[in-house]
């Protein structure tokens, strides 16, 4: 038998909290089995508390690279030695190489979002849009539709609006966008806010599993026929937000398709490979089906 742990074998970890429900591991094991690529991903459930100490057991064990999810994409920036151009915009980092101990942060999640939005920016071009949640995503997600899809005018919507304030200012500073509107979660005039979208996106982790009867829009009255509604979770593949957007004739992206293409950038960016995205996206499927 053949054993995979031998010392040319390169480590690559993901460090979250919680990490039970990510598909990540999966992916870059079968990937690094497809290519031929010798490399095992494992994941790291690193608490906020320890994430410093983390970071640098990463480093003290010479290991390649590091994926970062909920909730440290925008704190572990305070750990890198240098960021990309995106990560340096977007103030998040998603994807970590380590070269001989220097630490260098991307943001990968953009490959991922001008993926799976690509098809919908006729639609998304000079229109009005909704972004939920103010976390390390939303940055991708602002950035990403700034840089690439051109929005006429993006709603930040969160339950604290100090940090949707915080990202306006953020971005009008970064990229000289001035078209960010805040608004709260249980704001009076939401549903109509969100009915003149013609994206909604959902940045935050809720309606992940296990809790996958949550949604963070509780009423299928925000929704309207032929609006894109694109949710980042992607376990479940349809979360109940989705489910209430399709009730209303809306048009609906899972977050696989995103998963699967950041998840491509970073294989290339650790290993120089190129990543088998179409075997990968079919194997997922399987995987999530069981």
């Amino acid at each position: 038998m053949q054993n995979s742990f031998y010392a040319n074998t390169e480590l690559i970890g993901l460090i979250g909290y919680p990490i039970k429900q990510s598909f990540s591991p999966f992916i870059h094991n079968v990937a690094a089995e497809l290519t031929g690529t010798k490399l095992i991903y494992m994941p790291f459930e690193v608490h906020s508390s320890n994430l410093k100490n983390a970071v640098r057991g990463m480093v003290a064990l010479g290991i390649k690279g590091f994926n970062v999810t909920v909730p440290h994409k925008v704190k572990v920036v305070d750990y890198i030695n240098k960021l990309s151009e995106e990560a340096s915009v977007i103030g998040s980092v998603n994807t970590v190489i380590n070269e001989q101990g220097k630490l260098i942060g991307y943001n990968t999640d953009v490959n991922g979002i001008v993926e799976s939005l690509s098809p919908s920016k006729s639609k998304v071009s000079g229109n009005e849009v909704c972004i939920i949640g103010a976390g390390g995503s939303a940055r991708a997600v602002i950035y990403t539709l700034i840089r690439n899809f051109k929005p006429k005018k993006i709603f930040i919507v969160n339950r604290t609006e100090q940090h949707s304030e915080a990202l306006k200012q953020h971005f009008k500073s970064k990229m000289k966008f001035d078209g960010i509107v805040t608004k709260e979660l249980h704001h009076p005039d939401l549903i109509n806010v969100l009915n003149n979208c013609s994206l909604i996106v959902n940045s935050t982790p809720v309606g992940m599993y296990p809790a996958t009867d949550d949604s963070v829009l509780g009423t299928p009255d925000v929704f309207v026929k032929d609006q894109i509604v694109f949710d980042l979770v992607y376990n479940p593949v349809k979360t109940k937000f989705l489910q209430l957007a399709e009730s209303k004739g809306a048009v609906t992206i899972n977050g696989l398709i995103m998963l699967v293409q950041q998840a491509a950038k970073s294989f290339t960016l650790w290993t120089g490979n190129e990543f088998p995205t179409e075997k990968i996206y079919k194997s997922l499927l399987l995987y999530v089906s069981k």
